[in-house]
């Protein structure tokens, strides 16, 4: 059988494009070398950060917005609970990379937001400990959605809707083959129309030939134990927040969505020490002493959270210089696209994606401007195959 489509990485953006393309009645083949919902990439942790007010560049707004109703119609179709809006704390100087990019993305969209001094912040939200000149934009719309449960949310309505899913096969290679592709794996091979590259944190491997200069990098996820319970860390209660610290550290976190033994998560958004790795060569022990780190970071702004830590587990970031993403056609092969670079902020884009993604394969283009995350930016690099 020929597929119109093949997806080759069935994680938070490969499953979102499956659910896009076998939504549109085309025959679709899903590709994962893991089980779905899987832990060795970067589509796992309980919890992800959503937000509209975008710190990092105006232009990802658009692309928000259109995530967001992207998100509900995956809920609505499937009955799945994925997208909390809990509310959303940029904290931090006021002329800081996070409150200042924050203010200037809800200004140029119009988005609802507040400004709050650091006396607002400790009457709204009494478990934080901001200094004198902390400020904080507030947005009513963020929160965080289920990762794992999103994941199979797409899964499960592309398989509905006819595509056909494989697990536990590894892909070994690809090659155009006329106007179309021929891809070989563990257990056959397979002929599609077009081909969509979703590889996550093996990118670097599946597009070796390009040689984009992409960073793996390990990552720490933690749950700590509140003095005092999780009380005033329930979702009705506290937001997520993103809180700039000293030297560009930003430390980010979630209300307890757990239960009263689940704990409340909490991590660095860039490790303090970069640790490129690959996937088969990361460390997924955490130290004690990375664990303490963010410890002492929480003790001075969120002293509660200084607790034990009841869990915590590795990720993996795929990083671009710019740490903008890569949407687009495959430079030679215009029948191949690729997504990928996602740099530790995309999993909010997934639904989104899916749609870009999508259009790419079957149209060649997509109405949604995606001009800030073009191939001919990046200068060719050695990769991060270390």
């Amino acid at each position: 059988m020929r597929y119109d489509v093949l997806i080759l990485g069935l994680g938070g953006m490969g499953s979102a494009t499956a659910y896009q393309v076998a939504s549109r009645g085309r025959r679709v083949l899903g590709l994962e070398q893991f089980t779905a919902a899987h832990d060795r990439g970067s589509s796992h942790g309980r919890t992800r950060v959503i937000r509209q007010s975008y710190y990092e560049d105006p232009a990802y707004v658009p692309l928000l917005l259109r995530a967001y109703d992207l998100w509900r119609q995956i809920e609505r179709e499937t009955g799945a609970d994925l997208l909390h809006e809990v509310g959303g704390l940029m904290l931090g100087a006021e002329s800081g990379d996070v409150v200042r990019g924050s203010l200037r993305s809800a200004r140029t969209h119009g988005l609802e937001h507040e400004l709050l001094d650091a006396r607002e912040i400790r009457r709204r939200f009494p478990v934080l400990n901001p200094s004198p000149d902390t400020v904080a934009l507030y947005e009513k719309k963020a929160g965080y959605l289920r990762p794992e449960e999103s994941v199979r949310a797409h899964l499960t309505r592309a398989a509905a809707l006819g595509a056909d899913l494989r697990f536990e096969e590894t892909v070994l290679g690809w090659e155009p083959k006329g106007s179309g592709v021929r891809v070989v794996t563990t257990k056959g091979a397979y002929e599609a129309d077009r081909l969509v590259l979703s590889p996550g944190p093996w990118a670097p491997t599946v597009l070796a030939d390009l040689r984009l200069p992409l960073v793996v990098e390990r990552q720490v996820l933690y749950w700590f134990e509140p003095d005092g319970g999780i009380g005033p860390f329930q979702p009705d209660r506290f937001p997520i927040y993103l809180w700039e610290a000293e030297g560009g550290l930003v430390p980010y976190g979630f209300p307890a969505t757990d239960g009263p033994d689940g704990g409340v998560k909490a991590a660095y958004y860039r490790a303090p020490v970069e640790e490129p790795c690959t996937p088969g060569t990361i460390d997924r022990t955490v130290r004690a002493a990375e664990t303490e780190h963010l410890r002492a970071t929480l003790r001075e702004r969120i002293p509660a959270l200084a607790g034990r830590c009841l869990h915590a587990t590795t990720c993996l970031y795929t990083n671009t210089p710019d740490k903008a993403f890569v949407l687009t056609v495959h430079p030679t092969s215009p029948q191949v696209s690729l997504a990928c670079g996602f740099s530790g902020h995309g999993f909010k884009f997934c639904s989104v994606v899916g749609e870009i993604m999508a259009d790419l394969a079957l149209d060649g283009g997509t109405r949604h401007d995606i001009g800030l995350f073009r191939l001919d930016r990046l200068k060719p690099g050695p990769g991060s195959v270390r």
